[in-house]
């Protein structure tokens, strides 16, 4: 499995608070969701684990993601948010992943899923944002969407066009994401939104501890 090779680092960002009477080991638990969230398939996470000697189902490492809920840490104050979206299938379904990085750090500020993309989605993810992060004295990179520039506008935050430059951050992030899931095509399926958006939460928080 050459994505093991991409497995490294601290776990330390994992918090198992969630765990009250889980018969695997924790430091397994941890593998567990650092391999699937970093883009193991469940079948090669729980391959992965059975070489260790922990026999767990493909559906426990799923819950281990979905309950430890891990998100990108807030308190942030950039100076500049490169903000873009991009399209993930979901059970041949176009969905729309809204992302915000700081492009200083390479970190993701807030990701959300949304069924379609418009000013008022725009809206509610800027909101969010602000409830998370410091974010009134930023700059905003945006590409020429309107719907980005008008939610952006309505807020009252500050923004510029910028199709190069640092705007490349989120980028260069949206191409991690879609390497990290080429285990599943860039298309979940079988699965309900809501868990599609738990897990790119989970790989956001995830990257940002790999940075």
């Amino acid at each position: 499995m050459a994505e093991i090779a991409r497995l490294n680092g601290h776990r330390e960002w994992i918090d198992l608070d969630f765990v009250e009477r889980e018969r695997t080991p924790e430091p397994a638990m941890e593998l567990g969701i650092q391999s699937h969230v970093a883009g193991l398939s469940l079948s090669n996470t729980v391959e992965l684990l059975g070489s260790l000697g922990v026999q767990r189902s493909r559906k426990a490492v799923h819950d281990w993601v979905q309950k430890a809920d891990l998100q990108p840490e807030s308190g942030r104050s950039p100076n500049q948010i490169a903000l873009d979206e991009t399209v993930i299938r979901i059970n041949d379904q176009q969905f729309w992943l809204y992302a915000a990085a700081d492009p200083q750090s390479n970190e993701l500020l807030h990701v959300r899923l949304f069924a379609t993309t418009t000013t008022a989605l725009t809206e509610i993810f800027l909101r969010e944002l602000r409830q998370r992060h410091d974010v009134e004295s930023s700059v905003f990179l945006v590409d020429g969407a309107k719907h980005l520039q008008t939610a952006l506008s309505r807020a009252g935050l500050r923004f510029q066009t910028e199709r190069h430059g640092n705007r490349n951050a989120i980028e260069r992030i949206f191409r991690e994401l879609k390497r990290r899931t080429s285990s599943f095509s860039n298309c979940f399926s079988h699965v309900e939104p809501a868990t599609a958006e738990n897990w790119l939460q989970s790989f956001a928080r995830w990257l940002n501890a790999t940075n």
